[in-house]
């Protein structure tokens, strides 16, 4: 095992997490578990808070001490192998199975996340209805089984914004097509815009759009993207680093270096200032809910 000082944090927070939530499920303490695979307890400290590479090997020989399934198995030594990557792409495969969502557990960690939509409405602020026609949508043939359950875990996540303590703080811009496309039909759009001037109230929910009049600006190059920042430990420093999620159509961009946050950050600030302010965006978006309705 060696640090990874030039590889994306991500995947190595992503295995430890998995890595420690299934040691809590087979009810092992750190002493324990240290003691059953023969390390110290500092080492698993290292490994479970992501502050070290793990092999494939090592991960085989946790998930055995843990009693973890073969499929979970076979997906963590695939993210061990990832975890000296500069950025760090996940495709969506067979093999990973289901329940193991990496970018879920980068999102229930977050404090806060700034959020730049082009085309469609972000997972945080869907509708059941709109979900399901989006998730429909993009896998053709999902039985309904498997719709339901994505549908729901989607549902699930939104608990992190209504939770009672240190709920997620959100920023969301919206380019003004992702109001005018009506995914579902028109009673499914007007019910999630509706939705959307709901949130828009919460103290911890900001959504701003933006307009076709606004021209050009930063996130018509960069497309849509996720910041995400976590909370700062007691001496004001980040428990961990900030980090930039880009969904595609094949697989997922995880970036973490100062320099490529920082961009994204100033493209961010940039569509924020250049979108209507709050007030502004939820009259419009109240106003299209209301087209839709009448039409």
């Amino acid at each position: 095992m060696a640090d990874g000082p030039t590889g994306s944090t991500v995947p190595r927070r992503q295995l430890g997490r998995h890595l420690r939530d299934l040691r809590g499920k087979s009810r092992l303490t750190v002493r324990a578990a240290a003691r059953a695979l023969e390390w110290s307890e500092a080492k698993m400290w290292r490994i479970e808070t992501g502050q070290v590479s793990l092999r494939s090997h090592d991960v085989q020989t946790m998930c055995a001490v843990y009693g973890a399934p073969p499929d979970l198995t076979e997906a963590l030594m695939g993210l061990a192998k990832e975890t000296k990557a500069r950025g760090w792409w996940h495709a969506y495969g067979d093999v990973i199975p289901e329940g193991f969502h990496l970018y879920v557990g980068l999102e229930d960690a977050a404090a806060s996340t700034s959020l730049y939509q082009s085309e469609l409405i972000p997972g945080h602020l869907q509708t059941e209805g709109y979900a399901e026609a989006v998730i429909s949508g993009h896998l053709r043939g999902i039985s309904q089984e498997n719709l339901a359950g994505r549908v729901r875990l989607r549902m699930e996540r939104q608990a992190s914004l209504t939770r009672p303590v240190d709920p997620l703080q959100l920023r969301v811009a919206l380019n003004e097509t992702v109001l005018r496309r009506p995914i579902g039909g028109a009673d499914v759009m007007g019910r999630q815009l509706a939705h959307l001037v709901y949130m828009a109230e919460r103290p911890n929910v900001a959504i701003r759009v933006v307009p076709f009049t606004s021209g050009m600006h930063l996130g018509v190059a960069s497309g849509g993207f996720n910041l995400l920042r976590f909370p700062l430990n007691a001496d004001g420093s980040e428990t961990e680093p900030a980090t930039v999620y880009v969904e595609g159509f094949t697989g997922s961009l995880y970036l973490d270096k100062p320099q490529e946050v920082e961009e994204y950050d100033a493209a961010f600030r940039d569509i924020w200032e250049k979108a209507l302010d709050d007030s502004a965006s939820r009259r419009l978006i109240a106003e299209v809910a209301g087209e839709y309705e009448q039409g």
